[in-house]
């Protein structure tokens, strides 16, 4: 009982899957599978560097 806007918005989720045409960018894909990196270069945004810094070990020099 009560499950019947849960299921509706699950198959509606499930219908767009399945019918919608999707332009996917395989070699993106590839590259995010197989760990490569690219050319992008991964920096920390300074802002969470902050809020995490008492989490993240400081690294050993």
């Amino acid at each position: 009982m009560g499950r019947g806007r849960a299921k509706a918005k699950q198959t509606k989720v499930a219908r767009d899957l399945k019918y919608r045409t999707h332009e996917t960018d395989f070699g993106a894909l590839a590259n995010e599978l197989h760990g490569d990196s690219g050319t992008k270069d991964e920096q920390v945004d300074p802002e969470v560097l902050e809020k995490w810094s008492d989490v993240i070990e400081p690294s050993r020099d």
